[in-house]
């Protein structure tokens, strides 16, 4: 293997519909730090796949025939436990993202992903990151709200401590900048870079810079976590 290639972040892509795999390999094919080793139609073949090519990152359709995407995703990481897989699915339901992470995936993208989505989801999780599509995050923040209306009822006359104990809003100035705390917010509120960036009238590479630095001060792997602990604290607003 050449220096180059060593340096490539190695793809095995798994899924059945042949013109949508088609889409999403030119995506990638597209970054020069990204290689497709291998193409699959079901989670069988991700299996057997996976063994022959040791990819960095495997992206996987939820839905397959024979062997569905979470159903392989669990079979690989008993297997494999440093496998890093992105699953690919139509769905943004809750219930579906649950399930996929706690089987082991890494990423959750829906196939409404825009290019700029995919390539920093396969980024963000071959760095040892989790993705979630700025859709689901959403979901996630929806959940993070009826959690903590639970646990002010809980308070207010229940008697354990479920949910979250309701905080006062303040901006964390103490770690983050004034920009970082605008970017933090966007990412709360389910916004892609792009989008970020746009509203903010800053480029895109920016905003990755932003994202970062908010990692590094919040001591935090992904933007997910990120967001997580912000609702914890206050320091976004999620009315």
């Amino acid at each position: 293997m050449t220096q180059m290639n060593a340096l490539k972040t190695r793809i095995v892509l798994i899924d059945d519909h042949k013109l949508f795999r088609e889409g999403v390999k030119r995506i990638l094919d597209m970054e020069e730090n990204f290689e497709v080793v291998a193409e699959g139609d079901d989670g069988q073949d991700a299996v057997e796949l996976i063994e022959n090519h040791q990819p960095d990152v495997v992206l996987m359709d939820i839905n397959m025939p024979n062997i569905n995407g979470v159903e392989a995703t669990r079979r690989l990481v008993e297997k494999y436990p440093d496998i890093k897989v992105i699953i690919l699915s139509i769905h943004d339901d809750e219930a579906y993202v649950t399930h996929a992470v706690q089987t082991g995936a890494s990423g959750y993208l829906l196939k409404e992903m825009d290019a700029d989505a995919l390539i920093d989801a396969v980024k963000v999780v071959a760095d040892g990151g989790a993705y979630l599509h700025p859709k689901v995050t959403v979901n996630l923040i929806s959940e993070f709200r009826r959690i903590k209306t639970q646990g002010n009822g809980s308070a207010n006359g229940g008697s354990g401590e479920v949910g979250f104990k309701e905080v006062e809003y303040r901006k964390p100035l103490h770690i983050l900048t004034r920009r970082e705390c605008e970017v933090l917010q966007m990412l709360a509120d389910g916004k892609s870079n792009r989008s970020i960036g746009e509203a903010l009238y800053i480029s895109e590479k920016t905003v990755k810079n932003h994202v970062s630095n908010i990692l590094q001060k919040m001591n935090v792997n992904d933007r997910t976590q990120a967001v997580v602990e912000a609702i914890k604290n206050g320091w976004v607003k999620v009315n």
